[in-house]
This record gives structure tokens, C-alpha cells and sequence, in this order.
């Protein structure tokens, strides 16, 4: 008989408190060595908290963490990579100008020759790439690599430190399909390798496909561990909620009324002169939802910003209603929201928040010039408050502190801000990228009601998302991107996956 091998992972009794707010209450699970373990949770249960203590970005405040049955005094991350542990963040800790190679290499350079470590690294890297699918251009700068490139060189400096635990937080929040399903082979041949896997995740799916066990959080705490072939979505689901959750969009058919926004030849180019968007036409009714999908990086993210005012049209025509908007003075963000055009911007930290502005100043970021919010040159911060403590209560933002600062909430809860302060206005048009990106079950079904209430409302509702679940599930009509072309458009009810993986592929 042999003995069991103890536990890549221990948590025991793990707090951490922040102030007043009680984040991690005595955390306690374990993680099977050579395994894949999900955890899941709403936003701000303490999910990413608990493995930033992991990873020593965050002291714990109580409690032992030990890792191959040893405990370990993590007070940093360099304890934690001393310890074996390396984690990959939601938002990529990359510097874009160096090389994938020198990022790799950074922090690690190996000695006062530079380029002896730079050699050393490059073969290395070429055999974790061939041993796990991790292929990249090493002599490339990474802010011109793919999302999914980009992910792979955050493994990669994992790995290259010696990685035997590997935390990964939302790992399919910026990737397309196709990137998921490469990621998830490598994690398998990481975990056939004997590596040890955690991923924080809120894609269930994902968690039924991939992990062997999962730990579900809520409010801090435990709630429970259990082996994944045990469970189902719907279980698990109400483990992190605490209620039972609808995990399908319920709408009724939609009631087009008039076209609120017609665009006709649309061009669009980057900085560099190369069309994004070439020749697109559409329209969008009220009362309808039309998505726009594609694989990431085929001109979605520029029609968007172009239709927001934030990005120069080349060519073609925009309307809204009986308005032309191409030259027009009121063609930029501010003369958009006064022609109550919302946006929920794809990138709610670079351009949809200010993240060192406090939540009260979030909620008002733009209209900080209406009556409500000010008293003619001075603003009306009792007003403000009063706006962000509605809104916050309305969509269950948590914690509920006008005074935190953006940065300190959970990527779902930052999401949240911005949604309240787009649709809170009573948009005509709501240009909305990537609505649920990084958020928990419970907030997507809630966002998912709150864009179709707004639609049956009479709002025209243009969607931008990567998750082809949520184009289907939300969308009267879909539009497919594939080069900067509209390459299709189809209804819900006549696609599927299959059907729009070609089309955005270019393949049908």
C-alpha cells in the first residue's frame, strides 16, 4: 500500500480582512496534486483575494497556507516562486516594447551577461513550447502578439521560474473560441506533466469541462468543495449565488420600431492607415438587439469606437434617426451623450474608468455637467452620493462604498459602475462591447435582463461580444465580422455555433 501523497495546496483558517471589509473568512480547502481545480464565485466573494495571498501579493491575516504538506511563510511574490507557485493575472503583468523573450527574462536576467541569459532563455522557452503548445514569437514585441499569444508568454514566465502550481485568474476573459479551446490543451498537458492547476473562473462550462474538483465561494467564505463529475452547472450555480439562477436569456420576440442608427459604407483605419472596417452596413431598430460577432481583432473594436465618436470615419455615413452624424460638431463622446447615445466601452479599465477615481465619481464620469449633479460651477457631491448609492443598490455593486476607489473593486463590480451609468441615462442607443466580460453567473443573468428590459423599453441596443453563448442568447439579429467585413447576417433561431465559427473563420 503506498502512502497518499499530501497536497500541492493547503489552505487553513486563511483571513484577510481591508478595513472593514471581511474579504477571506477562514478559507479552507485543498488541491490535489497533478490536478485541475476551479474556483468559482460571484464577484467580490474572494476568489482572486485568496490566490493573491497564494502568490504573496497580499499578507493574510490569520491562518496557514502549505504547499507539498510544508507550511510556507509567503510574504511575497518571490517567496511564492521560491515555493513553486506561479500565477497568470486577468489584466497581463507585460511591459508591450520588450520581446516576449525579454519579457520572459525579466526579473530573471540570470547575471551580469545579459546575453548569455538571453541564449539560455530562447532554448528553454523553444522546448516548454514543444513539450506543452506553447508556441510563440519570441522576437516579437508582445503588445503587437494576440490576446491569446500574450496569455501564453505569461505561462511561459511561469513555467521558465519553475512553476509547479499554476494559478490562473479568468483565463478565458479576453480570449476568443478558438483561443479557449488551445489554452485548455495546454493546461491538460501541463496536468499530464504533473503540474497542479488552479483557475479562478465564472464560466461554468468551462469548469464542467476542465476541472476535476471545484471550491465555491461566497462573501468570503467556503461554501463548498466538491469533485466535479459530482455536480452540474445548475448546482453550482446556486452554491454561488445562493438562490437558483436562470442560466438561459428569457425574452420575448422583439418589436422593431423605427431605425434609430443606419450606417451606410462605413471605413474605418487605425494609426497606421490600414483599413479595420471596410464598407459596413447596417441598421439597428428600437426595440431590437442586433449583435455583431467575429473572432477577436476582425474590426468589431473599431466599428464600436468609430459609432462612439472616439475614432475617425474614412469613409461613409452614420444616422441617428433623421441626423447625420459623419462631420457633424456633435460627432464626438460628449455630443453623443447629449443625443443620448450610451456606450459600455470593451475595456472598462483603460477606457470605460478613471480607476483611481473614487465610485460616487465613476457613476457621473461624463455627465458631470448635468443639473442633477452640480450647482453651476461647483458639483453636488450629497447629490452624487445620493445617485451612487441608488445605483449601486440597483445593481447589487458590492461593497457598497461611494468612497472606494474604482481600482479596489472586482472586475465585475467596476463593470457593474459602468453599466449603471449608461443605462441609467435612458439611452436612445446603447453601444455595448463585451457587456459581461470577467463577470460572475449571477451578475451576467442580471446584465443579460437588464439589456433586455431596456430593449423592450424601445431601445436600440448594438452588442459587441466574443461569447457566442450571449450573441445567441440575446440578439434579434446577428452580424458577422470577419477582415473588417459584415460577411453575413443571420437570425438567432437559423445559427449555431458551428454555422457562425465559419462565417467569422471567413469559411461560409
Amino acid at each position: 500500500m503506498t502512502d497518499t501523497p499530501p497536497p500541492a495546496l493547503d489552505l487553513r483558517g486563511v483571513e484577510k480582512w481591508f478595513g472593514s471589509n471581511h474579504a477571506n473568512r477562514g478559507v479552507s480547502f485543498t488541491v490535489a496534486k497533478g490536478s485541475i481545480h476551479g474556483i468559482v464565485g460571484e464577484n467580490g466573494a474572494g476568489k482572486s483575494t485568496i490566490m493573491s495571498i497564494v502568490y504573496g501579493y497580499l499578507p493574510a491575516d490569520g491562518g496557514e497556507i502549505r504547499i507539498d504538506g510544508r507550511p510556507s511563510d509567503i510574504r511575497s511574490p518571490r517567496d511564492a516562486i521560491a515555493a513553486g507557485v506561479g500565477m497568470v493575472h486577468q489584466h497581463f503583468m507585460l511591459v508591450d516594447p520588450f520581446t516576449a523573450l525579454e519579457n520572459v527574462l525579466l526579473g530573471a536576467e540570470g547575471g551580469a551577461t545579459l546575453g548569455r541569459g538571453l541564449d539560455r532563455a530562447r532554448a528553454e522557452l523553444e522546448r516548454l513550447a514543444r513539450d506543452y503548445g506553447l508556441e510563440v514569437e519570441l522576437d516579437r514585441p508582445v503588445g503587437e502578439l494576440p490576446v491569446g499569444a500574450q496569455q501564453r508568454v505569461e505561462i511561459l514566465k511561469a513555467l521558465y521560474r519553475g512553476a509547479d502550481i499554476l494559478i490562473l485568474d479568468e483565463p478565458t476573459g479576453v480570449l476568443t473560441p478558438q483561443e479557449a479551446d488551445h489554452l485548455f490543451r495546454i493546461l491538460r498537458a501541463l496536468k499530464g506533466q504533473g503540474k497542479t492547476i488552479v483557475i479562478i473562473t465564472h464560466k461554468l462550462r468551462e469548469i464542467m469541462e476542465l476541472t476535476d474538483s471545484v471550491t465555491v465561494m461566497r462573501r468570503g467564505e467556503v461554501v463548498a468543495t466538491v469533485r466535479t463529475a459530482e455536480t452540474d452547472k445548475e448546482r453550482l450555480a446556486e452554491l454561488m449565488v445562493g438562490r437558483k439562477v436562470l442560466l438561459r436569456v428569457n425574452k420575448a420576440p422583439a418589436r422593431p420600431g423605427d431605425v434609430v442608427l443606419a450606417v451606410d459604407g462605413l471605413t474605418v483605419l487605425d494609426g497606421k492607415g490600414v483599413p479595420r472596417v471596410k464598407d459596413a452596413s447596417f441598421t439597428v431598430r428600437a426595440g431590437e438587439i442586433v449583435g455583431v460577432a467575429g473572432v477577436s481583432g476582425n474590426g468589431q473594436s473599431e466599428l464600436l469606437e468609430a459609432l462612439a465618436g472616439m475614432r475617425p470615419v474614412a469613409a461613409g455615413s452614420i444616422h441617428l434617426k433623421d441626423r447625420e452624424l459623419t462631420g457633424s460638431r456633435a460627432f464626438d463622446a460628449r455630443g453623443l451623450r447629449a443625443l443620448k447615445v450610451g456606450h459600455v466601452p470593451e475595456d472598462r479599465q483603460k477606457v470605460g474608468l478613471v480607476t483611481q477615481f473614487t465610485a460616487r465619481e465613476s457613476v457621473i464620469l461624463g455627465h458631470q455637467g448635468d443639473p442633477a449633479c452640480n450647482r453651476g460651477v461647483r458639483m453636488d457631491w450629497g447629490a452624487v452620493r445620493s445617485l451612487c448609492e441608488r445605483d449601486m443598490e440597483s445593481y447589487d455593486v458590492r461593497p457598497r462604498n461611494p468612497d472606494l476607489r474604482a481600482a479596489n473593486f472586482s472586475g465585475g463590480n467596476q463593470q457593474k459602475l459602468v453599466l449603471a451609468r449608461e443605462i441609467e441615462r435612458d439611452p436612445d442607443l446603447l453601444l455595448v462591447g463585451q457587456p459581461t466580460r470577467g463577470v460572475d453567473i449571477g451578475a451576467i443573468e442580471f446584465i443579460h435582463r437588464r439589456l433586455v428590459r431596456l430593449r423592450d423599453e424601445g431601445k436600440a441596443i448594438l452588442l459587441v461580444s466574443v461569447e457566442l453563448d450571449e450573441i445567441l442568447g440575446l440578439s434579434d439579429r446577428i452580424l458577422v465580422m470577419f477582415d473588417g467585413q459584415i460577411v453575413g447576417e443571420v437570425t438567432p433561431e437559423a445559427a449555431d455555433e458551428r454555422r457562425l465559427g465559419l462565417m467569422m473563420a471567413g469559411a461560409a
